[in-house]
């Protein structure tokens, strides 16, 4: 018989959150371009489950081309056009011209990813916040350091990035470890 892995509870039954869970989710993410990718991502799942996200990955990355924001700073509305027709993205004018956008932002106000990755990381002192939830429940939808990131997004020209939107990219780049301390990935993560 086959043991059962333990994990936090919201990645269980289907073998793409599982995956995610037990290799990406929580783990420290220092490349500022990848950062910026989470974020569109992040962004794109505003009022859905982040599984639909998962399963529309590698159609954001082919989309968009590989979610390089010096690319995307650069998309018209011919390019508009084709993504709102594109079946492997979530397609929603709001949430294409988001990610648009936020290339933009991130252009204008970074001057590359090494920056990003510095800006984001001083939120939480440039070391992951290391929760020790016991229980979902306890978990918070958004904290004042991502309260405080929202708002600082946002004064740059970033849309789609609320409190509780940043607060889940947070836990997903490793800013903060909300693994439960029940999930061996709570101190697997937190090595780091």
């Amino acid at each position: 018989m086959a043991v059962k892995k333990q994990r936090c509870g919201w990645a269980e039954g289907d073998p793409l959150y599982e995956a995610y869970h037990d290799l990406e989710w929580g783990v420290p993410e220092y490349d500022g371009r990848q950062l910026w990718a989470k974020l569109v991502l992040d962004g794109a799942q505003a009022g859905l489950a982040w599984i639909t996200i998962l399963r529309k990955r590698e159609g954001y990355l082919s989309a968009f081309h590989g979610l390089d924001p010096v690319r995307v700073a650069a998309y018209t509305e011919t390019d508009v056009a084709r993504l709102l027709e594109d079946p492997g993205i979530v397609r929603n004018r709001q949430k294409v011209a988001s990610a648009i956008g936020n290339a933009r932002a991130y252009l204008e106000h970074f001057g590359g990813p090494e920056e990003f990755s510095s800006f984001l990381w001083s939120f939480v002192d440039g070391k992951p916040v290391k929760n020790r939830f016991k229980a979902m429940g306890e978990i918070p939808a958004e904290t004042e350091q991502s309260q405080a990131l929202s708002k600082a997004l946002k004064q740059r020209g970033f849309s789609f990035v609320g409190p509780t939107i940043v607060y889940a990219f947070m836990q997903a780049v490793g800013m903060v470890n909300d693994h439960l301390v029940t999930c061996p990935r709570h101190g697997e993560v937190g090595k780091g």
